[in-house]
């Protein structure tokens, strides 16, 4: 699909409860070539699809962050194609380092990089001309982003991210699931008013007894479906470690209390 001129969009196919339709995979024209943003897949169809429409002006793969369903085709097409896999300059990943390491505000194929760690220590948005921002999962229309506990994720962080981003004032993102967001500043404003209104409710749960975590669980997600259950217990383990971290909740051996 044609966002605008320059700017396309390859969904692959590895739809899902975390995914909605699947990655979006951007690629993005810049006076050097063509960018590919979060080629997202290992599938042979979708890779193709990626080479098909970038050819030999492929220049660049960007990484937003080092989630599979973003890193997982990155290598394969770097491996075909020699073309530089550019990340966050501390990989969140183990098994993989980045070809170019990048840092706030640095510079790369016509694109301005944006730290905004939360979702992933790693993670990375993508300023373009126009009043664009490439959000990755950082902000995305269909859903908010699981936020998983230290160390793979920090929900302040998450939050002064989307603070961050609410008030650069950009006209449109492009996430990397879901549809173009149109309204940016409106929809961030909604996520943030979830996640405060989350975390009320979560702190409601807590007692000055202290209960066990899957106590907490049950009550803070009713009839949870059983493939959200795992990013359900990211998300309350993620609230009530910021709330340990403010000085409101303490817990010892798997069991939390409220400090008041």
């Amino acid at each position: 699909m044609r966002f605008r001129q320059g700017i396309r969009r390859i969904v692959a196919p590895n739809p899902g409860p975390m995914t909605y339709h699947g990655t979006n995979s951007w690629l993005v024209d810049w006076h050097g070539g063509t960018v590919v943003i979060d080629p997202g897949s290992e599938d042979e169809t979708h890779l193709a699809a990626i080479l098909r429409e970038a050819g030999d002006a492929l220049s660049h793969i960007l990484l937003t962050h080092t989630h599979s369903d973003h890193l997982s085709g990155a290598m394969t097409l770097h491996r075909r194609t020699g073309v530089p896999v550019a990340g966050y300059h501390t990989s969140a990943e183990p098994s993989f380092t980045p070809t170019l390491k990048l840092s706030d505000g640095d510079r790369i194929a016509g694109l301005t990089v944006v730290h905004t760690p939360g979702h992933a220590m790693d993670h990375l948005c993508f300023e373009a001309p126009d009043s664009l921002l490439f959000s990755g999962d950082h902000v995305m229309g269909w859903s908010t982003s699981v936020v998983p506990p230290h160390p793979w994720g920090d929900l302040s962080l998450f939050v002064a991210n989307l603070e961050k981003v609410r008030d650069r004032g950009d006209a449109v993102i492009l996430s990397a699931h879901g549809p173009a967001i149109t309204q940016p500043r409106a929809l961030i404003q909604n996520l943030l008013d979830h996640r405060h209104a989350r975390e009320a409710s979560i702190a409601a749960l807590l007692k000055a007894t202290p209960q066990p975590f899957e106590t907490l669980l049950a009550r803070a997600y009713l009839n949870l479906r059983p493939d959200l259950l795992l990013p359900a217990r990211a998300n309350l383990l993620a609230h009530l470690e910021k709330l340990e971290s403010e000085g409101r909740a303490a817990h010892h051996d798997q069991h939390w209390r409220s400090l008041g």
